[in-house]
């Protein structure tokens, strides 16, 4: 087996691979250029991370001090639905469910029947403990309020994708260092066959992993898989990408802010902050642009700004022939959600699930590229739902999202929530009710009434209830260590780790 380019997504695939196929499946070698950079601005993930890296067996406090991670509860979102607006997208539930109807519904009651004042927001303990910069791992009793949200890592990609190289080359995987100058294809089968190197070497192999990257060398430039855009719905399609000093405390949760054209990212990290300004050319200049990120910096920049060009989509099949694409050179959607390290971790999950041991399988093929494509789309609804779920029209670019058409999959949804409250359940998907509820609510989408079920407890109950969690919050958050005294408690800070 060859993968196809290093980076996050190759050093991903190789360290997987190289531990959870079964011994003696493959032989796995990783060809890379040391001339060709990569894209290198996922450093905010979502919890199923954690899940990757304990299948890999690695020790989440040795983890972070290599790659210089923080703690992350969620996303924090300004200005999103209307201007001046903030709320958390947290990664947890909101209040309690009471006989198996959620806990919004009876908010929802409280608010307008004026039992409550308070925001759903409120009612969130990784939200409320992320204001108060503090953190603390899940209780699995699940009677504790520490029970109801899980966590996820702010790291350096870099450093990330070196410490899974260690590990990978450890367990047998090789690297080849040089860069493809072209790729052969079976004459017969359309397979391909082989790539060649600068120098002339040829390497072979009967399966291809392409982690290449934007350039999509095998899936896109040599097997010409077509690539469907979603810019309609999606009309940021230009990045720039810098890191400067943290200023204050290390906060537990990514920031997103809304900007004329587009937004700006804040990812705290143990050493370094990073910052990012995603935006549409159409509706604003490079050079404005930058003055927008760089006005969005708390300290002096560390470098000069990488800009990055992309087209919102993915590519009609991500496995076609012996070739399957994993990270960039399969599809990109922005990184609103912290998504594309996910992305990357389903398509490894789903590699080794449908690997194909002996002889070509187009089964597993088609059921790979159905459930890729699935969740390229699951994903790509809900950040469609940050944009049009606004009232802004201050601008051009916010005007033109929120009038815009969406797909029927998200129509179907916010109307249903809209009129119930209800969100649409699907098997492939990410996020959670949860999440979706962070978002409508944080963005003003509110439905026109709640679940009759939510009638049969009385006022009295309600406000006994919202009671209860608002002191129950309030002393479990004041309870918790601050963000970075709990890495330094743990060993995870890098001032305190091993060499």
């Amino acid at each position: 087996m060859l993968i196809v380019g290093g980076g996050t997504a190759g050093w991903m695939t190789a360290a997987a691979l190289s531990r959870l196929l079964p011994p003696g499946t493959a032989d796995i070698t990783l060809v890379e250029s040391e001339a060709i950079g990569t894209v290198g601005v996922g450093e905010a993930t979502v919890p199923h991370i954690r899940f990757f890296n304990a299948k890999l067996g690695l020790d989440e406090a040795d983890f972070m001090a290599r790659t210089r991670a923080t703690f992350k509860f969620g996303i924090e979102f300004h200005h999103w639905g209307r201007l001046g607006d903030r709320y958390l997208h947290p990664f947890g539930a909101f209040g309690e469910d009471i006989a198996g109807v959620p806990f919004h519904h009876y908010w929802l009651r409280a608010r307008r029947t004026g039992i409550a004042r308070d925001e759903l927001q409120d009612y969130s303990l990784p939200v409320l403990a992320a204001r108060a910069n503090r953190f603390s791992r899940p209780s699995p009793d699940p009677e504790h309020p520490l029970s109801t949200f899980s966590y996820a890592f702010q790291f350096d990609a870099g450093l990330y994708a070196a410490f899974l190289r260690r590990f990978a080359e450890a367990r047998g995987v090789t690297r080849r260092e040089g860069r493809i100058v072209d790729v052969t294809r079976d004459a017969e089968s359309g397979r391909v066959a082989s790539v060649t190197l600068e120098g002339g070497e040829r390497l072979a192999a009967d399966l291809f992993v392409d982690c290449s990257g934007f350039r999509s060398l095998l899936l896109g430039q040599a097997l010409g898989e077509p690539y469907e855009s979603w810019s309609a719905w999606l009309p940021c399609d230009r990045a720039l990408a810098v890191p400067c000093a943290g200023v204050g405390p290390l906060t537990p949760y990514t920031r997103a802010i809304a900007k004329d054209a587009g937004w700006t990212w804040r990812i705290p990290l143990q050493h370094r902050v990073g910052n990012g300004h995603v935006y549409s050319s159409a509706f604003t200049s490079d050079e404005a642009a930058l003055d927008t990120l760089l006005g969005h910096l708390e300290s002096p920049p560390l470098g000069e700004p990488r800009p990055l060009r992309f087209t919102p989509g993915k590519r009609r099949r991500q496995w076609s022939h012996n070739v399957v694409a994993i990270g960039l050179s399969a599809g990109f959607l922005e990184p609103l959600e912290s998504t594309s390290i996910h992305l990357i971790q389903l398509a490894i999950g789903y590699l080794v699930e449908l690997f194909p041991h002996r002889a070509p399988d187009p089964t597993s093929e088609a059921e790979f590229n159905r459930i890729m494509a699935l969740e390229y789309e699951r994903v790509r609804d809900f950040i469609i739902l940050h944009y049009h779920a606004t009232e802004r029209d201050d601008t051009e670019f916010w005007n033109y999202c929120r009038t815009m058409s969406v797909p029927d999959t998200l129509a179907h949804r916010l109307e249903l929530f809209r009129e119930r409250g209800v969100i649409a359940r699907y098997r492939e998907g990410m996020f959670l009710d949860p999440s979706w509820y962070a978002v409508l609510f944080g963005q003003n989408v509110v439905p026109r009434r709640w679940d009759p079920g939510a009638d049969v407890v009385s006022d009295a109950e309600i406000a006994a209830l919202l009671e209860r969690l608002t002191a129950e919050y309030a002393r479990t958050v004041a309870a918790m260590p601050t963000h970075e005294a709990f890495l330094k408690q743990i060993g995870a800070h890098h001032e305190m780790a091993a060499a």
